[in-house]
């Protein structure tokens, strides 16, 4: 499932990215979900392609970014795509995430708000304002995935793909991405926790959208209820058809809604 993308380190980094460059445009920072890679943004990457630039990066543990050193951690992805930028000569990005890419996406926009265009969070919850109900759901579910992908990374996929993903096509597209995980970077995950509540909430100077599939856990449609309500400003999308990648489920609308909501900012 090639994209046609040309791949790039960064420096001192084990962290590996994927870049289709259109001179002169905006750029588009991708952030994926866990346990597939960057190929998940398959179809943001062909719609946009020609009108932005368009960065989609395998975070730590996932696709290209394995071969991590001791100490490296999902703490720091924030700085390596600061890094990232640089190396670009990016000055700012629409940053997008889904799932953990969301929660990634938030952690870089508290560190470096001067480098964000906009922010777009799917399948998410707001890490400066932490529920404690939803972080015991979540924490729960995750520890049940983990204990079926150290049994086995297919028994694992398999399940994966129904809480992931609401089309049989998205879903088994999922899987086949899943399938790649490997196990021993389940350890970086045990990080995540740590960006929670690790910012205070304050005042945004680009624009929010939140979103998620309407066909997402209750908890999730909840949590971005609640998020939205916190932050006055922000935008809401619930995408039709689509379950928590809804950018897989429902590539279409996703991409419009983006696209929307970009166009709104400028």
């Amino acid at each position: 499932m090639g994209l046609g993308m040309q791949q790039r380190q960064v420096e001192g980094a084990p962290l590996v990215y994927h870049m289709d460059k259109t001179e002169g445009a905006p750029w588009v920072l991708l952030l994926h979900a866990a346990f597939v890679d960057h190929r998940m943004f398959r179809t943001q990457v062909e719609a946009f392609r020609g009108r932005y630039s368009v960065v989609a990066v395998d975070i730590l543990g996932h696709g290209g970014s394995t071969e991590a050193r001791r100490g490296d951690s999902l703490e720091s992805m924030a700085s390596w795509l600061n890094a990232l930028l640089d190396a670009e000569g990016a000055d700012v990005a629409h940053v997008v995430g889904v799932s953990l890419g969301g929660v990634l996406a938030q952690d870089f926009a508290c560190a470096y708000p001067e480098r964000v265009a906009s922010l777009a969070c799917f399948g998410a919850y707001d890490i400066t304002r932490p529920d404690p109900e939803l972080l015991k759901a979540n924490g729960a579910a995750q520890m049940a995935m983990v204990g079926k992908a150290l049994v086995s990374v297919q028994w694992f996929a398999e399940a994966n793909k129904a809480i992931s993903a609401y089309t049989e096509r998205a879903q088994q597209e999922f899987y086949e991405l899943n399938l790649g995980f490997p196990k021993r970077s389940l350890r970086h995950l045990a990080a995540l926790g740590k960006l929670v509540g690790k910012h205070e909430p304050c005042p945004r100077a680009y624009p929010l959208l939140i979103g998620c599939g309407e066909h997402d856990l209750p908890l999730e449609l909840e949590a971005v209820q609640a998020w939205a309500a916190s932050e006055p400003g922000s935008q809401v999308v619930v995408v039709e058809d689509a379950g928590h990648c809804a950018n897989m489920d429902a590539p279409d609308r996703f991409n419009e809604a983006l696209l929307q909501f970009w166009a709104s900012g400028e």
